[in-house]
């Protein structure tokens, strides 16, 4: 059964620890999340962005696919469903379709209209029961064709926007997503405290975890990063396991070409990942 993500991380933040927010492409990855979540005894958000839910042809298609995962697989621990960088039509479109959680991306908008979009959004999300996520200050890097520089958010529009009831905060501190480019400065933690500050004991939410150093990571958290989202860093273990297979001639040998054979290192690669970030967030046996 699906919950909201906001006791799961009202929890991470009082014990001091982060929950994975990871995001999923198809049956393979929403498998080897959940999976690996169960395993571990952690609490879970797994995730679809806009770009990733058209591909698996609708929101309907991820939230049935996810809640049918959990009761195949007898999943018991919290899972939240998550749509990442939301437009405000796609929140909507989420809502209908059954995901437990939104986050609502206006940061690329005027303050004003940020928070007009936002105030909307909260209604209808806790209206339906469901979690949301608000951002402010753009994270860097490129998300389904957006492309940011890594801003840090401005404190005092955190406030603005925390208080209109939003569940957890994404705000940015110089973190971008996808690879880290060989001169970025990290992450800045003066303005992850003054954010922190502003907005009290919210669940603050960071973006592009992959390739942040781990004595970073685990700073963030001891000031107050709640949700740690991860993408990029399953994509490339995924292509890198897959590669070798077909490199090593696997898939022409015997029934090696059979999808289920070929995909089946990349799945146990991203079960190890998930693993490995589990464990690095703390979240493990916190179910």
């Amino acid at each position: 059964m699906l919950v909201t993500a906001k006791d799961m991380l009202e929890k991470a933040v009082a014990g001091k620890y982060a929950v994975g927010h990871f995001n999923t492409n198809n049956l393979e990855w929403t498998k080897a999340i959940l999976s690996t979540a169960q395993e571990l005894n952690s609490p879970v958000i797994i995730s679809s962005s806009e770009g990733a839910g058209k591909y698996m042809t609708g929101f309907k298609t991820v939230a049935d696919m996810v809640k049918d995962v959990i009761d195949s697989l007898g999943i018991t621990v919290p899972v939240a469903l998550h749509l990442d960088h939301g437009t405000y039509e796609g929140c909507i479109k989420c809502v209908e379709a059954g995901f437990s959680s939104i986050m609502f991306d206006g940061s690329h908008y005027p303050i004003e209209e940020n928070v007009a979009k936002t105030t909307e959004l909260v209604k209808l999300a806790h209206d339906n029961g469901l979690s949301i996520e608000a951002e402010v200050g753009a994270i860097g890097g490129e998300e389904d064709g957006v492309i940011g520089m890594g801003e840090c958010a401005d404190p005092k529009e955190c406030k603005m926007i925390a208080d209109l009831g939003v569940d957890f905060l994404a705000a940015g501190i110089g973190n971008i997503h996808g690879v880290y480019p060989a001169n970025w400065p990290g992450l800045s933690f003066e303005t992850l405290a003054a954010v922190k500050e502003q907005v009290g004991d919210l669940p603050l939410v960071l973006h592009g975890g992959t390739g942040i150093p781990d004595d970073q990571i685990k700073k963030a958290i001891s000031l107050g990063v709640a949700k740690i989202n991860v993408n990029t860093e399953c994509q490339l273990v995924f292509a890198e396991a897959t590669r070798k297979y077909i490199e090593a001639g696997k898939d022409l040998e015997g029934k090696g070409f059979d999808p289920r054979k070929l995909l089946d290192p990349g799945y146990k690669a991203i079960k190890a990942k998930v693993k490995e970030k589990m464990e690095l967030f703390g979240s493990v046996g916190k179910a």
